[in-house]
């Protein structure tokens, strides 16, 4: 199972969401956002459009998570050093304990969007 980590500003454009997703060139099963961003008009576009599953995370349950990319303004107010990277791998492993971050953290070209898909093998 592939898992998407989508991590956006507020004011992010639906067509960023589409942009960043595309650029990793990777199929997904389900994406996965922070509960905070779900509600926003330009998230709920992208994911009418994507027509998958939309699982959502509470900061907390990233709290912690070790990721490859690493951003100190993100660790600061995460507690983790990518959004988009604790987000696919704690989901992922919910479907299995191997897994594997498949395509680290991406950034849109705009900046105002990061994405990171992570694989379960079992």
């Amino acid at each position: 199972m592939k898992i998407a980590g989508i991590g956006f500003k507020s004011c992010v454009p639906s067509s960023t969401l589409e942009e960043v997703l595309k650029q990793t060139g990777q199929t997904t099963d389900a994406i996965t956002v922070l509960r905070s961003k779900a509600q926003i008009p330009a998230f709920q576009s992208f994911a009418q459009k994507l027509a998958l599953p939309v699982i959502l995370l509470d900061e907390d349950d990233i709290v912690g998570e070790q990721t490859p990319t690493f951003s100190a303004r993100i660790k600061t107010r995460f507690g983790t050093g990518s959004v988009a990277e604790a987000l696919a791998l704690v989901v992922a492993r919910r479907y299995g304990q191997d897994v594997q971050l498949i395509h680290p953290r991406d950034i849109s070209a705009d900046g105002q969007a990061t994405v990171a898909i992570a694989e379960t093998r079992s």
